[in-house]
């Protein structure tokens, strides 16, 4: 997943912890066990007090490794496996979940708080090699200003995004490199089936769907509802994002708008969820340990939603009121099972490139 470098142009100043340290391969602080290293995507962020608080608590200092996107950084594990960057890999989503584990990536943890997880977000209960963190949608977003102006009211579900009213209004992510298009690849596949996404894209791609690398492209380029939109001039009025983002566009704004810029399709949510884990041949897996059980504690799960635009896994957690408000979760998003994602993952991101891309 992906959110907070989303909005890092509108969050300077905030006061977020990134401890970006990318490309290194020195291992897990290089054996010190004073200290614990976190290896995420470039997403990860936590108030500073909170890691603090972590840190006087447990007695380790905390080193954040930022390796790319998702899909990156999970490859970039599996590749130095034997020799890991750190001690706690973060951000392995469920469309990737499988690639982890079926090479051996994490071992077996079980957290303190994990009995607090809700039970639909709970995986690998046998073996307890991942902990589900945080959970969001991906979503198709609309700029509010631009179907106002035109007087065309905003597609709400797959099927309305290959009607011609919505030609050339859609930017969406590769599926081959980045999450969120991913997930809106699997949503499809969710939708109409293992027959009928491919005859899907064709329609959309004959709608004149746009798409580029990743989302901060996608989202701060190319969409004309996003602040950052807005200084590019994009002319895209629908994006593939998440349903955490008009709320970033309300918090982050100055001054603050009395309502969301941007909405979302309801009908054309992928529900995405991310882990945590304890890495093979960890240098330090105490601290790795220590960290995993801090990640679940309530003070970890509050401060999330404001610093990552995500929800909390575990029970009574607090959800900010501007995510009830600007960004609820979907009620009946678009799910998949990690075995069929396993199965078909890379055919579907094959079949998907040569249909659309060439």
């Amino acid at each position: 997943m992906r959110t907070t470098n989303k909005y890092i142009a509108l969050a300077v100043g905030l006061g977020l912890v990134t401890l970006s340290a990318c490309g290194s391969s020195s291992g897990s602080g290089g054996g010190d066990s004073k200290t614990v290293t976190l290896v995420s995507h470039d997403s990860w962020a936590v108030s500073k007090s909170v890691i603090a608080e972590f840190e006087k608590k447990s007695g380790y200092k905390v080193r954040v490794l930022e390796d790319g996107d998702a899909g990156q950084a999970v490859n970039k594990a599996i590749l130095t496996k034997d020799n890991p960057q750190g001690d706690v890999f973060f951000g392995v989503d469920n469309t990737l979940l499988s690639r982890a584990l079926d090479n051996d990536l994490f071992q077996s943890y079980e957290p303190k708080g994990s009995d607090l997880i809700l039970p639909e977000y709970r995986v690998d209960q046998d073996k307890h090699r991942v902990t589900p963190i945080d959970t969001g949608d991906i979503c198709v977003n609309y700029d509010k200003a631009y179907f106002s102006k035109h007087k065309l009211t905003p597609p709400t579900s797959f099927d309305d995004l290959i009607k011609p009213q919505y030609k050339n209004l859609l930017v969406t992510e590769n599926a081959s490199t980045s999450s969120p298009g991913l997930g809106f690849l699997l949503g499809t596949a969710a939708q109409y089936g293992d027959d009928g996404w491919q005859d899907y894209w064709k329609k959309l791609k004959a709608n004149g769907v746009k798409v580029v690398d990743g989302w901060e492209q996608a989202y701060n380029e190319e969409f004309s509802g996003s602040a950052g939109g807005k200084k590019a001039k994009a002319d895209r009025p629908l994006v593939v994002s998440y349903a955490s983002s008009p709320p970033a566009e309300v918090i982050y704004a100055d001054p603050k708008p009395a309502t969301a810029p941007t909405g979302v399709a309801a009908g054309t949510c992928f529900r995405q969820f991310e882990y945590a884990g304890l890495l093979s041949n960890a240098a330090n897996a105490e601290g790795g340990k220590a960290l995993l059980d801090f990640m679940l504690t309530k003070t970890f799960q509050d401060d999330m939603p404001l610093n990552m635009f995500v929800y909390p896994v575990r029970e009574g957690a607090q959800v900010p009121k501007e995510f009830m408000k600007y960004g609820p979760q979907a009620e009946d998003p678009e799910t998949m099972d990690p075995a069929k994602i396993a199965d078909n993952r890379d055919d579907w991101v094959k079949s998907w490139t040569s249909l659309v891309l060439k």
